[in-house]
């Protein structure tokens, strides 16, 4: 999948950017060179696929903060995306115009679709300008597209006080897929051990490696059907511990492990994480890039990071160098070409290449 922004954030519409998608996607860039606006971007895709668009513009608060410099400036957001094969391409387009009082419409959606060796053949999609046409159309094409972006989720786990979603008990009966901020994490983990054990055992096999002391974990539903995130340790006392008794690193790299090593039926088609490294111990973030990797067999995973250790875990050509263009005053990408850097791989790591600004990325 290739996908083009215009306009949207820190993203210019004069200068739109492109990011060419593998299994493997690492954003690499400094603080505020827009890499969390790139994420963004697919968040708000995700409500557009599920008939929230306006939502998400009242979550901002305003629709201002979408438009590159406000709409005095930006007239029109711009997405693209395109998904090819050997034999076809389809695209899917649409513009955001900023409307009163205050919000976001669609003013256009449009599928492109057909072989490479024919000619192609244009839906123009119906809306009521609010929300996507994607959703109820009928065309085929249409379809999978929607099922497709439908399913491309975004997850952050950086909260992890004690009021956070990842440490609170969930009902038994939401576990179909894992939510975007780990409010299921409890109930998610209990549906993976009764019905994908071996998954299961993989997850906490990862945690073990980074927390010794930790055994299992202790879920069982409670009369009402909430279940905790509790656990043991391998001490000799039958002592149950609580959620609040996990670190917040510890608890955000189980979040990262249970999203990453689930069965690839309830996997997501693409995963998007932002900033995983936070709080995490380098080994972890060793076993975090080994989690990555295994998760990309069965899904493309695109990650926004500036963590030196998780860079060196990965290939050149999976990195994509995020920065600020001074002269545009806008965000940029440009991914890596490793035979274009294979002089300087022969002495240096990624990360030192970074940190000496060969690659760019720095602030």
């Amino acid at each position: 999948m290739t996908v083009t922004i215009s306009g949207f954030k820190s993203i210019s519409s004069q200068k739109p950017l492109t990011i060419d998608l593998g299994n493997i996607n690492i954003l690499l860039g400094a603080n505020g060179s827009g890499k969390s606006n790139i994420i963004s971007f697919f968040k708000m895709l995700n409500y557009m696929m599920s008939g929230n668009l306006q939502l998400f513009v009242e979550k901002a608060g305003t629709g201002q903060v979408f438009l590159y410099y406000g709409s005095k400036q930006t007239s029109l957001i711009t997405g693209k995306m395109c998904f090819e094969n050997e034999t076809h391409t389809n695209d899917y387009t649409f513009k955001l115009t900023h409307a009163s009082p205050d919000r976001l419409i669609i003013t256009s959606e449009e599928i492109v679709w057909g072989r490479k060796e024919r000619g192609k053949q244009t839906i123009l999609l119906s809306s009521d300008f609010k929300e996507s046409g994607l959703i109820n159309n009928s065309d085929q094409t249409a379809k999978v597209i929607h099922k497709i972006l439908s399913n491309c989720k975004v997850y952050q786990f950086h909260d992890s006080s004690a009021e956070s979603p990842i440490r609170q008990s969930s009902r038994i009966e939401f576990s179909d897929y894992f939510q975007s901020e780990g409010n299921n994490l409890a109930s998610f983990l209990y549906s993976l051990k009764i019905n994908y054990s071996t998954n299961y055992q993989r997850i906490v096999s990862y945690i073990r490696q980074i927390m010794p002391q930790f055994n299992n974990f202790y879920l069982v539903p409670n009369e009402r059907g909430y279940i905790m995130l509790k656990w043991t340790d391998k001490s000799p006392n039958d002592y149950i511990l609580l959620p609040e008794q996990f670190s917040d690193g510890t608890i955000r790299f189980i979040a990262l492990a249970t999203l990453l090593l689930q069965p690839k039926k309830t996997m997501p088609d693409v995963i998007l994480i932002d900033g995983p490294e936070l709080g995490l111990h380098p080994f972890a973030i060793t076993q975090l890039a080994e989690m990555i990797k295994e998760a990309s067999k069965s899904t493309q995973i695109i990650v926004a990071t500036q963590s030196p250790g998780l860079v060196d875990e990965f290939k050149a050509n999976q990195i994509t160098i995020i920065e600020r263009d001074e002269e545009s005053e806008s965000t940029v990408a440009r991914k890596l070409n490793e035979i274009e850097l294979a002089d300087w791989l022969g002495n240096y790591s990624l990360s030192e290449l970074w940190d000496k600004n060969v690659l760019g990325g720095r602030p």
